[in-house]
């Protein structure tokens, strides 16, 4: 510990010695980098959330392929006077409201309007004037879709370009569609995945930016009380957004794109970068006593440089864990993070030496009214926990025993309409559809369909005994609505197909029915079949689909059940169907959240803990550093069980994330313990100087964190909400974890050591002002 003392103070020495050069070089890179980081964008698809080779991904790749994609949206409205007596057409009122809204929408930029469905124009299609005698097929293919089975819903369908390719973005193309539900009378309800993804991504991206401004007042006003000095309120936060913008100009130079977890950076940049902060500042306050400004700013540096260093390596690792999920956004976020800690310590190296000390007035950290009373609390406590150490521990075990049961009853949040808050426009469109018609989870079961030759163009002809295999796959399906009520409508080609008479030389086989089907509805005939998947109709079989559509407010082991019934339904009569579509992928996205927060917890405990060993270059120590930590991220995570809160977006990666953050408590306890013992100080010393010295700096960064952290409790995304929470829960814990049990496992690593008291040391000599303005 001497040599890296030595070698700290060779680094304080240096860094005091540039600090006027590396202070202005630190604010010209802020001012740089801050047009560069404006550039980051964040993947606003729903493609984005999954690695390219996942197969849940390819799966659902391949039907945009060969089926145009579902980006579809849904529009409704209450009309109570949708339909005439006989039930199945509409009036004139309902025919001529329902085409104006159609036709409003189709103005809206990157809305298809070729592909526009309502049931006015199902009702009139060419299909119905043939064979007028099928009028009720028409209407059983559009309820619960184009009209609800309360019989006074009313909806148009709409699909969109696909991201990208329309004239404009698709935010401005999804507000569009909401001006135009707004404006009608009756106002109309607007929902669909694309929908859903979209609010996901802005409320997630809007919220994190504007409480990244909000959370830095509250915690400028917090660090005001705390130290009274606006240079000490002003150098905490400049780190922080130094770090912020330095880490988004490094992902736009790598050409990074992120995904919606990405807008937490801000948060948890912030806890690194205050705490460091806060940590000098303390530490410099009290060196102050007894130096003048430039050996005080020297001292502290030496004295902390190994412990901020490896707090930000440590937390640097605890976010690389997350590299082990398989989801793309959590893994890019490890990267983003890990990348963030180590730029924290530059920017606190390059800010904090020439902004503690350039030339103004009031270069110190005051003291606060709540210092004294801290002090003395933190001794009697300090006192009180060593004397009552191994009780302590051991109802600490009791409780993460207790905790870690509730780990094994955690379950996930499959419940997209849980993302976002109750009265929010998003959650109340979706209560409106999933009671009026049936569901807005869109998802499908494609297979593929073995053709003869004949029709070219078609790729083949459909033979009746393959067509008989989907009618009764189709009515499989429908059946399994007995067992899961939650699947509310199934569609195939054979319903329209046996929609169209039997009639010789005209539709007698399939395939001139189906022939018959395509002029009338091309775009249902598209939606469902595709003669010649491979770019080869003389020889490709022909892939088919039946489209389903399900309750979206369900629990997760509900949807997980009925994903799983449908694709074993299907493959027993398709051994090749695939199950896929925008309703299965964030199912099964969330539903890998679980086991990748145990994974990665787990490798992130084990590289931090490596890398506590190799800091203090002991076993026995790096392994009694976990402890503090590991206990209340448990129990927080535990609690989520017992209370049944689950795992969503937001706190997959609370146990990981929490890991890397609160291990800088035990860095710096141990630290400032070492320290103590070095200089003399028995056991008891040292651990009560500790309690007193570092244990303040931990108490003032946490309390800064924790009211900074209180302004996401009001964010319109609700995993931002339980992250804020969950994150102050954990440090709170790791901060009384580090100052109730860490003290007692130091003492029984020292059991066998001295503990006499050690000499008082000679009271440093105070530099003369002339010296002073010399070393300036």
């Amino acid at each position: 510990m001497r040599r890296n003392h030595f070698r700290a103070e060779r680094v304080a020495g240096f860094l005091v010695r540039v600090r006027s050069l590396l202070f202005p070089i630190a604010l010209l890179l802020v001012a740089v980098a801050w047009p560069v980081a404006q550039r980051l964008e964040f993947e606003q698809s729903i493609e984005a959330l999954y690695r390219p080779d996942d197969p849940v991904l390819v799966d659902y790749l391949e039907s945009k392929r060969l089926f145009g994609g579902d980006e579809l949206v849904l529009v409704a409205y209450d009309d109570g006077q949708l339909l005439q007596p006989n039930g199945l057409d509409l009036t004139a009122e309902a025919v001529r409201r329902v085409r104006e809204l159609a036709a409003r929408l189709d103005e809206v930029p990157g809305v298809l309007p070729q592909s526009t469905r309502d049931y006015a124009t199902a009702a009139g299609s060419p299909l119905l004037r043939l064979f007028r005698g099928k009028r009720e097929v028409i209407f059983e293919l559009s309820e619960g879709l184009l009209v609800g089975k309360d019989r006074r819903t009313a909806a148009v369908l709409i699909r969109l370009a696909n991201p990208g390719e329309g004239p404009v973005s698709r935010g401005e193309t999804i507000e569009g569609i909401r001006r135009v539900a707004a404006e009608f009378d009756p106002p109309a309800h607007v929902v669909g995945e694309p929908v859903q993804i979209h609010d996901l991504f802005r409320f997630v991206e809007e919220d994190g930016e504007r409480f990244l401004w909000w959370s830095l007042g509250v915690l400028a006003a917090v660090l005001f009380v705390l130290f009274g000095n606006p240079r000490w309120v002003a150098l905490p936060l400049l780190v922080v957004i130094a770090t912020i913008l330095w880490t988004k100009a490094a992902l736009v130079l790598a050409e990074a794109r992120l995904s919606m977890v990405g807008s937490m950076l801000n948060s948890l940049v912030t806890i690194i970068g205050i705490a460091t902060a806060t940590h000098v500042a303390v530490r410099f306050r009290e060196e102050r006593r007894t130096r003048d400004r430039v050996d005080a700013l020297r001292e502290t540096i030496a004295d902390l440089a190994p412990a901020i260093f490896w707090t930000c390596a440590t937390t640097a690792v605890g976010f690389l864990a997350l590299l082990s999920s398989r989801i793309v956004p959590v893994r890019s976020f490890g990267t983003m993070m890990g990348l963030a800690a180590i730029i924290v310590l530059a920017a606190a190296a390059s800010i904090l030496p020439g902004g503690a000390l350039v030339v103004g007035v009031g270069t110190d950290p005051r003291m606060n009214p709540a210092d004294r009373p801290l002090s003395g609390l933190l001794t009697r406590g300090g006192r009180w926990t060593r004397l009552r150490s191994g009780r302590l521990l051991a109802g600490a075990l009791a409780l993460f025993a207790f905790a870690a049961a509730g780990v094994l009853r955690l379950d996930v949040e499959t419940d997209f309409s849980r993302n976002f808050r109750g009265d929010s426009e998003i959650v109340r469109s979706l209560e409106f559809v999933e009671k009026r018609l049936g569901g807005a989870g869109t998802w499908e079961v494609n297979f593929t369909i073995p053709t003869e030759p004949g029709n070219a163009s078609a790729g083949g002809a459909l033979r009746n005994d393959d067509l008989r295999r989907v009618r009764e796959l189709t009515a499989r399906l429908r059946e399994l609505r007995r067992r899961h009520p939650e699947l509310t409508k199934v569609t195939s080609l054979t319903d329209a197909l046996d929609s169209i008479p039997t009639l010789p030389f005209i539709t007698g086989t399939p395939q001139r029915r189906l022939e018959v089907l395509r002029q009338a509805e091309p775009e249902m005939v598209s939606n469902l079949y595709a003669p010649d998947p491979d770019g080869d109709p003389n020889t490709s079989d022909g892939r088919m689909r039946i489209v389903l559509r399900s309750i979206e407010r369900q629990p997760a082991e509900t949807k997980e059940a009925l994903i799983a019934a449908v694709r074993e339904t299907a493959r027993e009569e398709f051994p090749d169907a695939k199950t896929t579509g925008p309703f299965v992928l964030l199912a099964e996205l969330i539903s890998s959240l679980l086991d990748d927060q145990l994974a990665s917890f787990a490798i992130a405990v084990a590289g931090i803990g490596l890398m506590m060993m190799i800091a203090f270059r002991s076993v026995p120590v790096g392994l009694i550093s976990l402890v503090p930590n590991i206990v209340p991220i448990v129990l927080v995570v535990g609690s989520m069980g017992w209370l049944g809160l689950p795992v969503n977006i937001g706190t997959a990666m609370i146990a990981c994330v929490s890991m890397g953050l609160t291990i800088d408590f035990s860095i710096h306890f141990i630290a400032g313990y070492r320290r103590g013992r070095e200089r003399g100080l028995s056991v008891e010393d040292a651990l009560e100087g500790t309690q007193q010295q570092v244990g303040r700096a931990l108490v003032f960064s946490t309390a800064a964190l924790v009211a900074g952290f209180s302004v996401l409790t009001q964010s319109h995304f609700i995993p931002l909400v339980h992250f804020g929470v969950l994150v102050s829960a954990a440090m709170l814990g790791g901060l009384a974890g580090n100052l109730v049990l860490l003290p007692g496992l130091l003492r029984w690593a020292e059991r066998g050591a001295d503990d006499r008291p050690a000499p008082v040391p000679a009271t440093p000599t105070v530099s003369h002002p002339e010296a002073e303005r010399r070393e300036r």
